[in-house]
C-alpha cells in the first residue's frame, strides 16, 4: 500500500494517523490503482465487488491497531464516539479517547481533517465536504474532544479537490461568504459566469478551524482530482473508489 502519513505539529508520540492512496489493493477499473494495477477501494457503497473490498479493508487492518470504526456519511454534523460505534452509523465525525479505538473517514474529494490534542487525551476525524464545513462538522469534532478532556487540539488537511478543481455555485458561496472576509476570499469569481467560483475547500477549512480555537494547522495542498495516479476523485470519474484517513491512540 502506498500510505500518507501526517506531519504534524509536534504530535504526541502515541498517536498514531495515516490516510490511504488507491495504490496498493486488488479492486479493478474502474476502481484500479490509475495505472492498471489493483486499486485500494475501501468504499462498500460505490459497485465495487464486496469481496475485493473486504480485502482491501483486510489489507488495511494489517496496519492498524483495530478494525476502523466506519460510518455511514450522509453530509451531516453528527459526532459518535468511535468506542460505540457498532455497524455503520449515519454521521460524518467520531473522535477517541481510549487505546487501540480507530476513528475512520472516507473521501473521494471531500477533505477529511484529523485532530489529535497535545496531551494525547482525544483524537478525531471529521468527513468535511461543504455542507459539513458550513454546517459545523469540524466546530462539533472539536468540542466533542474538549468535552472528553482534550486541549490544545491541532488538525491535518488530508487529500481533498484542490482549488484549481472545485467549481461551486451561488449557494455554496452564500453558506460561507457572510460569516466573515476570509471565507469571502477562499471563492474566486469565473469570469463570463456569473455565480459560478472556483473555491479553495483548504482555505474555508483552515478559517472556520481558526475560528474555532484551533490555529496549530498542517496538511492541505494535494489536489484529489489532478492527482489521478494517486487519488480516487469522484468529480472527475463519477463512479470511483474511496480512500480513507484515519487516527487511533497507541
Amino acid at each position: 500500500m502506498e500510505l500518507i502519513i501526517p506531519e504534524w505539529n509536534d504530535a504526541p508520540k502515541h498517536v498514531g494517523a495515516l490516510s490511504t492512496t488507491r495504490r496498493g489493493g486488488t479492486s479493478s477499473a474502474p476502481y484500479d490503482d490509475g495505472d492498471g494495477g489493483g486499486g485500494l477501494n475501501l468504499g462498500v457503497h460505490v459497485g465495487d465487488d464486496p469481496d475485493t473490498v473486504r480485502n482491501n479493508r483486510a489489507l488495511l487492518r494489517a496496519v492498524l491497531p483495530a478494525e476502523p470504526a466506519w460510518l455511514t456519511q450522509v453530509h451531516n454534523v453528527r459526532v459518535v464516539d468511535a468506542a460505540q460505534v457498532t455497524g455503520s452509523p449515519e454521521a460524518d465525525a467520531s473522535i477517541a479517547t481510549q487505546p487501540g479505538v480507530v476513528c475512520a473517514i472516507q473521501t473521494a474529494d471531500c477533505l477529511p481533517v484529523l485532530f489529535c490534542d497535545a496531551a494525547g487525551r482525544a483524537v478525531g476525524a471529521a468527513h468535511a465536504g461543504w455542507r459539513g464545513l458550513a454546517g459545523g462538522v469540524l466546530q462539533g469534532t472539536i468540542a466533542a474532544m474538549r468535552d472528553a478532556g482534550a486541549t490544545d487540539i491541532q488538525a491535518w488537511l488530508g487529500p481533498a479537490i484542490g482549488p484549481q478543481c472545485f467549481e461551486v455555485g451561488q449557494d455554496v458561496f452564500d453558506a460561507f461568504a457572510g460569516k466573515d472576509a476570509a471565507m469571502a476570499a477562499a471563492f474566486e469569481p469565473m469570469d463570463g459566469r456569473p455565480g459560478k467560483y472556483m473555491a479553495d475547500i483548504y482555505a474555508l477549512a483552515r478559517r472556520t478551524l481558526q475560528l474555532a480555537g484551533v490555529q496549530r494547522i498542517s496538511g492541505g495542498g494535494r489536489c484529489t482530482v489532478t492527482e489521478q495516479k494517486q487519488f480516487y476523485s469522484y468529480r472527475r470519474d463519477k463512479v470511483t473508489g474511496r480512500m480513507a484517513s484515519l487516527i487511533w491512540l497507541k
